[in-house]
């Protein structure tokens, strides 16, 4: 069975509790071209990384994920402390420069106020971690992962249904463009030995005439650029059925579909052709840009 479509951006969270307190983990991705994972773990539990990178990577392809983990000591583990030693060096250094006449004197609220001065217990874990809290931290993250791969795949089911959209508008188009006479080979012969007629009062040599009109022809017929679309959408469509990852499949065939709207449009010798290219491109150029979501 195939992944589903999934998109690149979401959230998860999940929580765990226990003697420790309570510890939050909380998954969010946008778009990337590449995987990059990002987290942010409390003090002490860098031994979680690893596990955690290998996690992320087991569910994702693409996006730049983040996790933030954070733990809220609860009982006699809760409270805050004071740095004795990194304040009385913030102190130090303000009496320096107000002896000086650098600075005026600190105030005992602005040193306490200042970075590393207090430190919160509840928030992170400052001796370290025993395998009970590591364990929690592991299974809330893999809930909050879990959760943000379900979101992104709701993205990605959204936007399936709008790709194939676009795609039925372009199938549409080059329906539209090959049922016309302008495009079929015949007519394009007979335009060009018009216009010889038309410019060349004194005529031309018919089989002069008839090889000139041919080679414009053959660089004016699009029959090859509609084939190429056609097989780009079929490709397109098996794609998305396919689910993820898809996305730079997916953006390569955006640019063969650009390619052939563009050298379409350059060929066309009628106006309703050219109506039609341009629809075309402005359609590939909203498929693409929607392309750019999936993972």
């Amino acid at each position: 069975m195939s992944a589903p479509l999934s998109g690149m951006t979401g959230f998860g969270r999940a929580e765990a509790q226990g003697a420790y307190g309570t510890l939050s983990a909380e998954a969010r991705s946008v778009n990337g071209k590449g995987l990059d994972v990002r987290l942010r773990v409390p003090a002490g539990m860098d031994a979680l990384e690893i596990p955690l990178r290998d996690m992320a990577r087991a569910r994702f392809q693409r996006g730049s994920v983040t996790l933030t983990v954070t733990l809220a000591r609860t009982g006699a583990d809760a409270g805050v402390r004071i740095d004795a030693a990194r304040l009385e060096a913030y102190a130090q250094a303000a009496r320096a420069l107000s002896d000086k006449g650098l600075a005026r004197p600190a105030s005992a609220g602005e040193l306490m106020a200042l970075k590393g001065v207090i430190l919160a217990e509840d928030a992170e874990a400052q001796t370290g971690a025993d395998d009970a809290l590591l364990a929690a931290a592991l299974t809330a993250s893999d809930a909050a992962f879990a959760r943000l791969q379900e979101a992104r795949e709701a993205e990605g089911a959204a936007m399936g249904v709008v790709l194939t959209g676009h795609l039925d508008e372009i199938e549409a188009l080059t329906r539209e463009a090959a049922a016309l006479d302008a495009a079929r080979p015949a007519a394009i012969k007979a335009r060009i030995e018009a216009k010889f007629a038309e410019l060349l009062s004194n005529g031309l040599d018919p089989d002069r005439l008839a090889q000139e009109a041919a080679m414009l022809a053959v660089k004016a017929d699009i029959r090859e650029e509609l084939d190429r679309l056609a097989a780009h959408t079929e490709s397109a469509r098996a794609l998305i059925a396919g689910g993820s990852p898809s996305g730079r499949k997916l953006d390569f065939l955006s640019q063969e579909f650009n390619r052939e709207a563009n050298t379409l449009c350059s060929k066309s010798g009628d106006p309703a052709l050219t109506r039609i290219g341009l629809a075309l491109k402005a359609a590939v150029d909203r498929l693409r840009e929607q392309v750019q979501n999936v993972e």
